[in-house]
C-alpha cells in the first residue's frame, strides 16, 4: 500500500479512538442512579456498547499497570533495602482477592465523584488494575535482575546515565517478556471481569454496563444463549486487541532479542506497518520521541558531599535500622488486624479459617504442579518456533481470558448430575485462568533463548532428555519461576470465584478460604473479610518465602545469561 493509504487507515483509527473516548466521557458524567434505571439487558444488540466500555476500562487499567510496573518493580530491583519490603509486599498484594480490595476501597472511589457513574468507573478500573499489575511487576522485576552484565557494562562504558541505561538497555531487554505478561494480564482481567463490573458489598450493589455484567446477568437468568453471545463478544474484542495492540508489540519487540543474528522468521504485523508508515501517527509521536531523546543527554547532578554522606552511619547500623523499621511496621499491622478481628471473633473462628486456608493451599499445590508438568514442555516447544508462537498466542490468550463464570453451567450440572464432591471437582476452576501464566512466561523464555546457544547444542548433538536437562529447562527456569509465582498467587485470588459456583438458583460451595471471603463480602461482614484476607496473605507469603523465593534466587544465580 502507498503511504497515503496508510495515512487514511491511521486517520480512521485515530478518529475512532477519539469518538469512542468522547462517548465514554459523556456516559460516565451521568448520575449514578441511571445504573439502576437502566439495568444490563441481555439483548445482543447492546453487546457492542458493552464490549467497548469493557475494553476501555481494561486499556486504562493497563496504562496504570505499566506506570506501576516501571516504578515499583524498578525500585524493588535497584534498591536492595527497598526490595526487602517491596517484594514481600507484592506477594501480599497479589494474594489479596479482588473482593478484598473492593471492600475497603469502594467508598473511597465513589467519594471521588459523588453521585456520578465516574466514581463507580474508578472502582471498576482499580479492580481490573489489581488483576493486571502484580503479574507485570513480577515479570519486569525478574528481567531487571537478569540483565546480562556485559550490556550494563557497555552502557557505562559509553557514558550513559542511569535514566538512559534504563530506557535504552534494561527496558528493551525486559520488553519481550513484559509484552507476553501484558497479554496474560489482560486475560487475567477478563477472568475476573464479572467481579469487576458487577459487585455487591453489604447493602451496596453496582452493575456497570459491560461484558462482565452481561455474563453475570446471563448466569443469573440461566440463559445459555446469552452466554454464547458473551463468548462471541469476548472473542471479537480479544482479536481486536491482538491485531491492533499485542501482535504489533510482539513484532516490534523482536528487535530486542539477544541474538548474534536475526531470528529465523521475522514477526509481522499489518498494524505495526501502519503505525510506522503513517505520517499522522509519526507526527503524533514525534514530540514524545524528541522529549525522550533529549532526556537521555541530561547529566545527573554531581553530589559533592557523596563521600562525607556515606560515613554518617556504618553499613551494619544502617541495615539494622532498616530491619528494625520493617519489624516494627509488621508488628503494628498484625496488632491492628488482631485488635479489629478479636473484637468480634474468637479463637475458634481463627482456627476454622486456618483450616480452610490449608484446604485451599492443597488445591493450589496440586493444580500448579499439574499445570507445570503440562505447560512447561509445551511452552518451550512453541517458544522455539516463531510460526507456532503466532498461532498459539491468540488462542492461548482467548483460553486464558475465558471467565470461570462461563463454565458454571457445566460445572454445576455435572456435580449435581453425578453427585460429585464439590471440594474436589470445583478445584480445576481455580487454575482455569492462572495456568496460562506458566505457559506465557515459558514461551517468552524460550523465545529469548540466544541463537548461538541453540546452534551450539545442535553442533554438539545434544538431543533428547540431555537437551531438556542442559539447555531447554535451564533457559526458561527464571521465566518459569516468575510465571509459577504469579500463577500460584492468582490461584488463591481465583478461589473466590471457584469455590462458590452459582447457576440460576443453584449454588455450590467448596470448603476453602475463597468461599469464606466471598460469603463474608456478600454479607458485608468486615471482621470476617479482614480475617480471611489476612489468612490468605499469610499463606501466600509463607509459601513464597519458604519455596518460591529460594527457587527464584537459585534460578537467577545459576541460569542468568552472562
Amino acid at each position: 500500500m502507498l503511504p497515503r493509504s496508510w495515512d487514511l487507515l491511521a486517520g480512521i483509527f485515530v478518529l475512532g479512538v477519539i469518538i469512542f473516548c468522547a462517548e465514554a466521557s459523556r456516559e460516565v458524567s451521568q448520575p449514578l442512579s441511571n445504573l439502576a434505571h437502566n439495568p444490563v439487558s441481555l439483548d445482543p444488540a447492546n453487546l457492542p456498547n458493552y464490549a467497548f466500555r469493557t475494553a476501555l476500562r481494561m486499556l486504562v487499567a493497563l496504562a496504570f499497570s505499566l506506570i506501576f510496573t516501571f516504578t515499583y518493580a524498578t525500585w524493588a530491583a535497584k534498591s536492595k533495602r527497598a526490595g526487602m519490603l517491596l517484594v514481600p509486599l507484592l506477594d501480599i498484594l497479589q494474594s489479596i482477592p479482588i473482593l478484598g480490595f473492593l471492600s475497603v476501597t469502594l467508598v473511597f472511589f465513589l467519594s471521588l465523584a459523588p453521585g456520578r457513574i465516574l466514581g463507580a468507573e474508578f472502582a471498576a478500573i482499580f479492580l481490573i488494575f489489581t488483576s493486571q499489575a502484580w503479574n507485570m511487576a513480577f515479570s519486569f522485576y525478574q528481567s531487571l535482575r537478569t540483565v546480562p552484565v556485559e550490556l550494563d557494562e557497555a552502557g557505562r562504558t559509553f557514558g550513559m546515565s542511569g535514566w538512559s541505561r534504563f530506557w535504552q538497555i534494561e527496558v528493551p531487554f525486559g520488553m519481550p517478556q513484559l509484552i507476553w505478561n501484558m497479554m496474560m494480564s489482560m486475560s487475567g482481567a477478563w477472568f475476573m471481569l464479572v467481579a469487576s463490573e458487577a459487585f455487591t458489598v453489604g447493602n451496596t450493589s453496582i452493575t456497570l454496563p459491560g461484558i462482565g455484567s452481561y455474563i453475570a446477568a446471563a448466569v443469573q437468568a440461566k440463559s445459555l444463549t446469552a452466554i454464547f453471545w458473551a463468548i462471541g463478544a469476548m472473542l471479537v474484542v480479544i482479536v481486536i486487541f491482538d491485531q491492533l495492540l499485542f501482535r504489533p508489540l510482539v513484532a516490534w519487540a523482536d528487535r530486542f532479542r539477544i541474538d548474534a543474528e536475526p531470528g529465523d522468521e521475522e514477526a509481522e504485523s499489518w498494524a505495526l506497518k501502519m503505525y510506522r508508515r503513517s505520517r499522522l501517527i509519526d507526527a503524533i509521536g514525534t514530540p514524545f520521541d524528541l522529549l525522550m531523546r533529549r532526556s537521555y543527554k541530561i547529566a545527573p547532578p554531581q553530589r559533592k558531599m557523596q563521600i562525607a554522606s556515606k560515613s554518617i552511619l556504618p553499613p551494619w547500623l544502617a541495615v539494622g535500622i532498616w530491619y528494625a523499621i520493617l519489624v516494627v511496621f509488621g508488628a503494628y499491622v498484625v496488632w491492628r488486624v488482631t485488635t479489629f478481628v478479636g473484637s468480634a471473633l474468637g479463637v475458634s473462628d481463627v482456627v476454622g479459617v486456618f483450616l480452610r486456608g490449608l484446604a485451599t493451599l492443597t488445591r493450589v499445590i496440586v493444580l500448579i504442579a499439574l499445570a507445570s508438568l503440562v505447560w512447561v514442555p509445551v511452552g518451550i516447544y512453541v517458544g522455539l518456533r516463531p510460526h507456532l508462537t503466532r498461532v498459539v498466542q491468540p488462542i492461548a490468550q482467548f483460553l486464558a481470558a475465558f471467565p470461570a463464570n462461563l463454565v458454571f453451567p457445566v460445572a454445576v450440572s455435572l456435580v449435581l448430575l453425578w453427585n460429585l464432591n464439590p471440594d474436589i471437582w470445583l478445584s480445576p476452576l481455580m487454575v482455569l485462568g492462572t495456568q496460562w501464566y506458566i505457559l506465557f512466561n515459558v514461551i517468552a523464555g524460550a523465545s529469548a533463548l540466544p541463537r548461538e546457544m541453540r546452534d551450539a547444542a545442535a553442533n554438539f548433538q545434544v538431543k533428547g532428555w540431555l537437551w531438556w536437562k542442559k539447555v531447554g529447562i535451564p533457559a526458561v527456569m527464571p521465566y518459569y519461576v516468575t510465571g509459577a509465582i504469579t500463577a500460584s498467587g492468582g490461584s488463591w485470588n481465583a478461589a473466590i470465584v471457584a469455590e462458590v459456583v452459582s447457576w440460576g438458583d443453584k449454588t455450590l460451595h467448596a470448603y476453602g478460604l475463597g468461599a469464606y471471603i466471598a460469603d463474608a463480602t456478600v454479607a458485608g461482614d468486615f471482621h470476617r473479610i479482614v480475617l480471611g484476607i489476612f489468612m490468605m496473605s499469610f499463606f501466600v507469603v509463607v509459601v513464597n518465602r519458604l519455596f518460591w523465593r529460594p527457587l527464584y534466587w537459585y534460578a537467577e544465580r545459576k541460569f542468568k545469561m552472562t
